[in-house]
């Protein structure tokens, strides 16, 4: 066992001190030419080893995310499990795999993708454990996972399966309805390309930044966080940013990691009313031509970026910026050619609805993850910590609050919606982290909370029945970093009143959580 080493302050768990080793290991499944899995476990030294096991997951088209989750399991003395997928390398991508040729997949990489890596993490893990621990049958193995994104979809895709893989799990951002989720990408780029007005980047981080100062206080405590996007929503109109002055110096083009920038020249102007009617329109969330609400987008206060553009120095116009994320999705898994487009023309919110319900119906067993019936992983005794940054940009959360909410409505489907609700709360928890980002911290809220410690409430929770009735989070930047704050649980929405936090159920701010989404054949769970 090698000496102690310090893991800096993360998202996902606190500052620590350890001892682990880090084993990698390799498996393969019978009958299948080249096929070759890594799954790799940190363990804790044994005199720390408190009897768990943990899944981590991915990110984006990765199934792996490096040390962002391993370190809390060994920091909690469990051992922590990631897996390649079987994709090739830690380092490889499943976008990189999923292709053969023009028209045709591999489906075995999708299907990994989708569940199966995941499961035989688990399955290996837990045993593997057992067997390095000399832990006998007849002891108890405490089973996690954690992952954000596509980590969270990762997640609930076991949960939604295998009823006693885990004992709880704490869960971010997941990234459900991949064929919703993913096109969504692409909305805001239509609505700039429909109302034919490209706002330079400046022109909508005034918009942002306006609304944040706007919105602050509706919950009661002025901090620089719009902990209430609802009342925002409700009480504020971005109509009133017309006129407001913008300006930003010009930058050279950047090549940050994954994240390539262009060169942009002197920014300045006022907010015009075209920029206020892209911001409106990304918030109403896709509708077809008849007006049919296909899905919804950010929340107020969110920044807008997939409202993507970019200047052309000869015709000395902003223009469009293509989202490369949603692009790949129509690409390789809806025309499976690979080839991604540099613009586009000729499609239309109707074109958005069709790709989003071709791949709902392709992917329902794979990528979709929307299952809401857990009565098999309730009755197996599991536990769920969700949570979602309310000005995340680029999984809405919404999404979080529909899954939650078709949760309760098909397992508590004769109980009122209080009652529905309470009834949920006593296995499966849905935090909205106020001001938050995709994932993480938010640089234009730093004053936001948190939750770090998921794993060691949920944890808690397991073991020891302290069921949490608000979440615990901590302010990780700004003025007032390293100060504790509690989040409400799902639907109850924060207010301050006199200095103290309140968790209120306001069922006018719930409403606006709630969408009618007509535009879908069938049930969007």
């Amino acid at each position: 066992m090698p000496p102690p080493a310090p893991t800096a302050d993360s998202t996902f768990f606190p500052a620590a001190t350890f001892s682990y080793c880090n084993l990698t290991l390799a498996y393969s499944h019978d009958g299948r030419a080249g096929d070759q899995v890594l799954v790799q476990y940190w363990l804790p030294d044994p005199a720390k080893f408190q009897n768990r096991y943990l899944s981590t997951g991915g990110g984006g088209y990765a199934i792996y995310s490096g040390d962002q989750s391993l370190p809390g399991g060994v920091i909690y003395g469990a051992v922590a499990g990631a897996t390649d997928g079987g994709f090739g390398s830690f380092s490889t991508q499943v976008d990189a795999v999923l292709l053969l040729a023009n028209g045709t997949l591999d489906y075995e990489s999708l299907y990994m993708f989708g569940y199966k890596a995941h499961w035989e993490l688990s399955k290996i893990g837990k045993q593997f454990t057992r067997n390095f621990y000399n832990l006998g049958e007849k002891s108890k193995l405490y089973s996690y996972y954690q992952g954000c994104s596509e980590g969270g979809r990762e997640g609930w895709s076991q949960i939604q399966r295998y009823a006693d893989e885990w004992d709880g799990a704490a869960l971010g951002a997941p990234a459900f309805r991949w064929s919703f989720q993913q096109t969504q990408h692409l909305y805001s780029n239509i609505v700039t390309q429909t109302l034919g007005y490209y706002p330079p980047p400046c022109e909508i981080d005034k918009i942002v930044n306006e609304t944040i100062a706007a919105c602050d206080s509706l919950d009661g405590l002025k901090d620089g966080v719009v902990s209430r996007s609802d009342l925002c929503q409700l009480h504020f109109d971005l109509s009133t940013l017309v006129g407001k002055p913008y300006y930003c110096a010009a930058a050279p083009a950047s090549s940050g990691y994954g994240f390539p920038a262009p060169a942009t020249p002197v920014q300045n102007g006022t907010v015009s009313k075209e920029a206020v009617e892209v911001a409106k329109e990304v918030i109403r969330g896709l509708r077809d031509s008849q007006g049919r609400q296909v899905y919804f987008s950010y929340q107020t206060a969110a920044s807008f970026g997939d409202v993507m553009t970019q200047y052309n120095f000869d015709t000395n116009k902003w223009e469009l910026a293509v989202d490369q994320m949603g692009a790949e999705f129509i690409a390789l898994l809806l025309n499976k050619n690979g080839t991604t487009f540099s613009n586009l023309n000729g499609v239309t919110y109707d074109t958005l609805k069709e790709w989003i319900i071709t791949g709902m119906q392709e992917y329902a067993s794979t990528l979709q993850t929307n299952w809401p019936d857990l009565t098999p992983f309730h009755k197996a005794g599991g536990r769920v910590i969700h949570f979602h940054g309310e000005a995340d940009d680029s999984i809405p959360a919404a999404s979080s609050v529909r899954y939650w909410e078709s949760v309760r409505s098909i397992m508590y489907p004769s109980l009122s919606y209080k009652d529905g609700a309470h009834a949920l709360k006593d296995w499966y928890q849905l935090y909205l982290v106020p001001g938050a980002a995709h994932c993480g911290t938010n640089s234009l809220q730093p004053n936001g909370p948190f939750p770090q410690t998921n794993l060691q409430v949920l944890i808690n929770w397991v073991e020891k029945g302290v069921k949490p009735v608000t979440l615990n989070a901590t302010v990780l930047q700004g003025e007032h970093v390293g100060q504790n704050r509690q989040l409400c649980a799902w639907p109850l929405r924060p207010i301050w009143k006199s200095g103290k936090l309140e968790c209120e159920y306001d069922q006018t701010s719930i409403n606006t959580w709630h969408y009618d989404l007509n535009g879908v054949p069938m049930p969007v769970y």
